[in-house]
Parts: structure tokens; C-alpha cells; sequence
């Protein structure tokens, strides 16, 4: 019964295989580029400080507003004149319409418009930039995910292989048992190792396919139940630079220090915003419009104008209760701090390029000498085989070659993902991240 479910599970593990869509890792980046969920958020928001960068939002444009409006008067009134006579007047009415064109224009506000228009493409660069931002950590997203994928495919491949030798042992020890050449004890503990290998086996591929759902889900791939299997088997390490032209190069291309950087300029302009209210402004108007009004009563029963009416305005700002003063120095105060954030994300790469850097290179020696150990445990276990077929070696004693296999391998394979992680975040501290996946 458990050899048919050991059937079963390799026939639908190899019929989702047959009928997986398989991916190249640049393919995979291509399509979560294009269908992430957070990268089209975030390409929406760039479309808005995108459409909000103008001169017209900066206030440099004049504004001209069209209004029109009607207004009446209905009274009743009584009057006593000096002759001792009264006059009643009942229901007069009288309104009055206007229509017109208003113009509005600033000359100069202190430079206030200039230093908004700079702000607003300050915002717009800081749009793309954080687009930037989020194109990179969605790439290095999907690369761990196809890194992982092959991870635990390999594992499951070992696992199989693991399960095939346990199978070959209870075979042997059937065989032994029924010529009476082997004991019912070392048969169970045969079937027992057979069982938990197959259940390690089952396991693993739950484990590939939440991998697989995964990278469905960093692609942004809307069928998330969709087959999805890697072109490449194994994992392969690309040649690193050294730490300090990896240091430069993040220096001067990392995406973080970018954005430091745009908010300090941001706070820069907001400082020329507050300093604009120190000097005068100076404000055109000009307006053309109709007045119309009708009289019930009078000497005039209707009167009708239609011009035009221009002017301007200069002023300054005497005294605000010392608003400007405040905004002036907590303006100066984003500086500071920006500049101090600044600092502190530079430091911060400084540690994690530390760190990783480390990671990188110890296991870098972890996976030379897995290398080593995993050849000489295929070596001892093949040698063991051997023996346990002339009866020269225990099943207690196979079984540990075999696991000592499995131990190394998967000591292996971890190496190879954990090197293949810091390569990514490294290039990534670097701004460096896409070539560097697009060429792996």
C-alpha cells in the first residue's frame, strides 16, 4: 500500500512537470515588472506627482474665472413728507444682474514660484525614483523566489534518490528474509526507514509547490495555481567585484541614498518657499463685465454698464505674529535632519554591506568544502552499498551513510542559495541589480 502511494506521488509530481510553464529567471522578472500588484500601485503615484510637476500648479500661470449672478429686492415702504403727507408704496420690486470676466495674475511673490515649480519636479524625480526602488526590490524579490524554487527541487531530487536506495534495501532485505538469510527485526527496521524516507519525499513536495506559488504571486501571475517550474536546475554563482568597487559603485548608484538626497533638496526649497514671504508681491487684475439693474420706481427705472476694469496690487507682509521666523527655522530644521538621515542610511549600508560581504565569503568557503564533503559521502555510501550487498555491512550502518548523503547535500544546497542571496542583496546595495540578473 505504501509503494502505491509512492507511485501515485511520483505520477502526479511528474505529470505537473509535463504540463509546467517553465521560466527563465529573466522571463519571471520580465513578468513581475509588468504585473506586480506594488509596482503598478506604485507606477500610479508616479503618474500623479508626474501630472502635478507644472508651471501652471507652481502659480505661475494667471487664473480667469467667468461669473455671473442675479439679486432682487421686494419691499414695502411707507414715507411722510414735510407737508404732513404720507405715501405707501406695496410690491416694489427691484433687481439687479451681473456677468463678467476676472483676471488674476502674480507678477513676483518672493520667488515663491520658483522654488514650488523646483519642489514639484523634486516630487516628480522622487516618483520615479521610488518607482526605481520598487522595480529592484521586486526583481530581487523574484530572484530569491527562483532561487528558492531550485532549492528545494534539488532537495526533492536527493530525497527521490534517497527513497530509491531505501527502496532497494527492503528489497534486498525481502529477498534475505524469505531465504532465511535475514531477521524480521532488520525487515521492519528496513520498512520503517522506507516509510520515513517516503514521507520526507510527500513532504517535499508540499514545499516545492508553495515555492511555485510564490514566485506565481511575486510575478503577479493572476492564475496563481498555474504550473510554474525554473529552465535552470542548479544554481550557478556569477564573479563578484571586490568589496570596495562594490562600496563606490553603491556610493554613487544606491537607490536609498538617491531618495536621502531628494529629501534634503525638497527641504531646501521648502526653506526658499518660507523666505519668499520677506519680500513683496505683486499682483495684476483686470476684469470686463455687464451690471444691470431695473427700478420699479424713480427718476430711473433701469440702468445698463459694460466695461472693463484693471488695477494691481503690491504689498508686503509687516508683521504675521512671527510666522515667518518659525517657518524660516523649522525649514532650516528639515535641513538638518535630512542631512542627519542622510548620514545614518549611509552608515546603515556601511554595516549591511559589511555584513553581507561577510556572508558572502564565509560561504563561500562553506561551499567549497560541502563540495568536498558531499563527494566523499557519495564515495563512502556507494562503497557501503556495495558491501551491504555481500553482507559485509549492517542496514544500521548503510542507513547512516545514507543520511550522512543527505545531511551534506542539503549542507550544499543551502550553501549555494545563501551565497546566491548575498550576490543579489549585495548588487542590489550597489544599484546594480538588474544587469546583474539579466546577465546571470
Amino acid at each position: 500500500m505504501i509503494a502505491l502511494f509512492v507511485s501515485l506521488g511520483s505520477i502526479l509530481y511528474a505529470t505537473e512537470d509535463s504540463t509546467t510553464v517553465r521560466w527563465s529567471l529573466q522571463e519571471c522578472i520580465t513578468q513581475g515588472i509588468e504585473q506586480n500588484y506594488q509596482l503598478q500601485i506604485q507606477r500610479e503615484y508616479q503618474a500623479v506627482s508626474d501630472r502635478n510637476a507644472t508651471i501652471g500648479n507652481a502659480g505661475y500661470l494667471p487664473s480667469l474665472d467667468m461669473n455671473a449672478g442675479y439679486s432682487g429686492q421686494y419691499n414695502s415702504s411707507d414715507s411722510e413728507k414735510e407737508d404732513g403727507t404720507t405715501e405707501t408704496r406695496n410690491g416694489e420690486l427691484n433687481q439687479q444682474y451681473n456677468a463678467g470676466l476676472n483676471l488674476s495674475w502674480t507678477i513676483f511673490d518672493g520667488l515663491k514660484m520658483q522654488a514650488s515649480y523646483a519642489k514639484l519636479k523634486e516630487l516628480k524625480s522622487m516618483g520615479e525614483l521610488r518607482t526605481r526602488i520598487q522595480i529592484d526590490n521586486t526583481a530581487a524579490s523574484i530572484a530569491a523566489g527562483y532561487y528558492q524554487l531550485i532549492r528545494q527541487k534539488i532537495k526533492l531530487r536527493n530525497l527521490k534518490a534517497a527513497l530509491d536506495l531505501s527502496k532497494e534495501r527492503l528489497r534486498i532485505v525481502e529477498e534475505r528474509y524469505h531465504i532465511g538469510s535475514s531477521s524480521r527485526l532488520e525487515l521492519q527496521q528496513a520498512k520503517v526507514d522506507y516509510n520515513a524516507d517516503n514521507a520526507l519525499y510527500l513532504k517535499q513536495t508540499e514545499v516545492v509547490y508553495t515555492a511555485r506559488i510564490t514566485l506565481n504571486e511575486l510575478m503577479g501571475i493572476a492564475n496563481i495555481n498555474q504550473k510554474t517550474d525554473v529552465t535552470n536546475e542548479e544554481i550557478h554563482l556569477a564573479p563578484m567585484v571586490s568589496k570596495d568597487e562594490l562600496w563606490q559603485r553603491t556610493l554613487d548608484a544606491n537607490l536609498s541614498l538617491l531618495n536621502a538626497e531628494k529629501n534634503r533638496q525638497l527641504s531646501v526649497e521648502d526653506l526658499r518657499i518660507a523666505r519668499s514671504k520677506n519680500y513683496p508681491y505683486l499682483k495684476l487684475n483686470a476684469g470686463y463685465g455687464y451690471n444691470g439693474n431695473r427700478y420699479e420706481v424713480g427718476a430711473t427705472i433701469q440702468r445698463d454698464q459694460l466695461g472693463f476694469n484693471y488695477g494691481a496690487t503690491i504689498g508686503i507682509s509687516i508683521f504675521d505674529g512671527m510666522n515667518r521666523q518659525r517657518e524660516q527655522r523649522n525649514a532650516k530644521t528639515q535641513i538638518r535632519i535630512a542631512e542627519l538621515e542622510k548620514q545614518s542610511l549611509e552608515l546603515g549600508l556601511k554595516a549591511d554591506m559589511s555584513n553581507l560581504w561577510m556572508a558572502y565569503t564565509n560561504n563561500l568557503m562553506l561551499l567549497r568544502q560541502e563540495c568536498q564533503n558531499v563527494e566523499t559521502a557519495k564515495e563512502y555510501l556507494e562503497i557501503a552499498m556495495e558491501r551491504y550487498k555481500l553482507g559485509d555491512l549492517s542496514g544500521i550502518e548503510l542507513r547512516e551513510a545514507q543520511n550522512s548523503l543527505l545531511a551534506a547535500e542539503e549542507r550544499l544546497s543551502t550553501a549555494e542559495y545563501e551565497t546566491k542571496v548575498c550576490e543579489i542583496s549585495l548588487m542590489q546595495l550597489s544599484g546594480d541589480i538588474l544587469p546583474f540578473l539579466y546577465q546571470d
